[in-house]
């Protein structure tokens, strides 16, 4: 069985106004929440256990995961230390939801259905990233660099040539899981672990080898942080939404 880990708790302070009464993965795009379009993309890919770790909001992300609708086992998990520590302690809240095939989604990313089929599909590591190559990168970007399949290091400080960008999507398979909870509770465990992204976690596994990559390069993803993010937001919901309502009538968007 499939599930996903979905990390919501941040407000998104950077996407003021839209975020002063509610949380980012709550902002709407295209008549849907950010939440709805992933929730629904998943679905489509055959998830049927999801986990969305709350934070700010948590009551309003909650009530809208009782509203989709969708053949599907949907629970809240709130991380309560979301307003000290980083992303790093909201996987943490959630590491009783990893299991032997578990997807690890970020809660600002939009992505068409293909994305996620793509990553099922790999037959790779026990840990995987999901890259994207495009033609220029700024200092908001978590980028990559890879050596043949096989992830080398993943940061936004990497200077000089890189292979792309992560999307904000890892699944963990077999003994993935477990290696990534252990690294997780060692990192948690110094001093300055709370202030940490857990992708600073995915980086140093990278460097011990055995963590791989799946790109997806040509297809449809966006990432929501900052007002000029709307536009490519809002696109990529209109190519999920053409994947989900092919039958269904135009208002029902």
């Amino acid at each position: 069985m499939i599930n996903a880990v979905v990390l919501s708790a941040g407000r998104g302070k950077r996407l003021t106004p839209l975020t002063d009464t509610h949380p980012k993965c709550l902002v709407r795009l295209n008549g849907r929440t950010l939440l709805e379009w992933q929730m629904r993309a998943l679905c489509a890919c055959g998830v049927t256990r999801v986990s969305v770790v709350t934070g700010f909001g948590a009551a309003d992300v909650a009530c809208a995961l009782r509203t989709f609708g969708l053949p599907m086992e949907a629970r809240a998990i709130f991380n309560p230390f979301y307003a000290v520590a980083d992303n790093i302690g909201s996987c943490w809240a959630a590491a009783d939801a990893f299991g032997a095939d578990t997807v690890l989604i970020n809660g600002d990313a939009v992505f068409e259905p293909a994305v996620l089929e793509r990553v099922l599909a790999a037959d790779g590591s026990d840990i995987a990233v999901t890259v994207s190559a495009k033609r220029d990168y700024d200092a908001d970007d978590m980028k990559v660099r890879v050596c043949g399949d096989r992830l080398t290091r993943i940061s936004k400080k990497l200077a000089g040539a890189v292979s792309g960008e992560a999307i904000g999507m890892i699944r963990f398979r077999r003994g993935g899981s477990a290696r990534f909870l252990a690294a997780l509770r060692a990192v948690l465990e110094t001093t300055e672990g709370t202030g940490l992204w857990y992708l600073s976690v995915i980086d140093a596994l990278a460097r011990e080898g055995g963590v791989g990559v799946t790109r997806v390069d040509g297809l449809t993803w966006a990432e929501l942080d900052f007002p000029v993010d709307l536009r490519a937001a809002e696109a990529a919901a209109r190519v999920v939404a053409a994947r989900l309502f092919a039958d269904a009538p135009a208002v029902a968007l």
